[in-house]
């Protein structure tokens, strides 16, 4: 990776919500020191990416709102989270932005699943942007970073999955899908990918 004006940052789901202390995930007792500490390491690359004149991209995990603002709710994540409620991650909500830390972002796509390309438009912005390469990070491993990342893949993005800038509600959830998705990425840490920019 040597062209920053045609690589991108992608931040899953790190947002206000899932990782704030006073989110709706905090509020459910769903939080994890490793997910905690990811803003903070994220940073300097996020702010290193601007400056060599990349994308910051990031994907919002949004529960859309129907009928007296009741939020559509998968069963398999109701089942999980069953402490969401309406107003988490609504559009335009402080609980869906993207935390301060990472902010703002350049580009910003609502997800409704998993995978941040499922019925959204990220390959759309990344194709018009002229972003070719992406560098892979947020919450959680196993989950939306997983999917997202195989879906870049099958779509001829190369893709760098930053082993210490993602993180699981476990460490071993984290290594196993690790080491699951280096078939299709290549897997480098944060401040590895901080030297290989100069």
């Amino acid at each position: 990776m040597t062209d920053l004006a045609t690589t991108a940052l992608l931040l899953c789901d790190l947002q206000n919500d899932f990782i704030h202390p006073k989110g709706a995930y905090a509020r459910g007792g769903q939080s994890a020191p490793e997910i905690a500490a990811l803003p903070a390491r994220l940073a300097p690359l996020a702010q290193r990416v601007r400056a060599g004149g990349g994308w910051v991209v990031a994907t919002l995990f949004t529960l859309v709102p129907g009928k007296a603002s009741e939020p559509f709710i998968s069963p398999h994540l109701k089942a999980l989270r069953p402490f969401l409620r309406a107003g988490d991650f609504a559009p335009g909500s402080w609980g869906q932005a993207l935390v301060d830390e990472l902010a703002p972002a350049d580009l910003t796509v609502e997800k409704v699943a998993y995978s941040a390309f499922y019925m959204s438009r990220l390959e759309w912005v990344l194709r018009k942007a002229g972003i070719e390469r992406l560098l892979v990070a947020g919450i959680v491993t196993n989950g939306g970073v997983a999917s997202t990342l195989r879906d870049a893949a099958v779509r001829d993005f190369p893709c760098t999955l930053l082993s210490d800038g993602c993180a699981a509600f476990d460490p071993r959830t984290h290594e196993v899908a690790v080491e699951a998705l280096k078939p299709v990425a290549r897997i480098a840490t944060v401040a590895e990918t901080l030297d290989a920019f100069g």
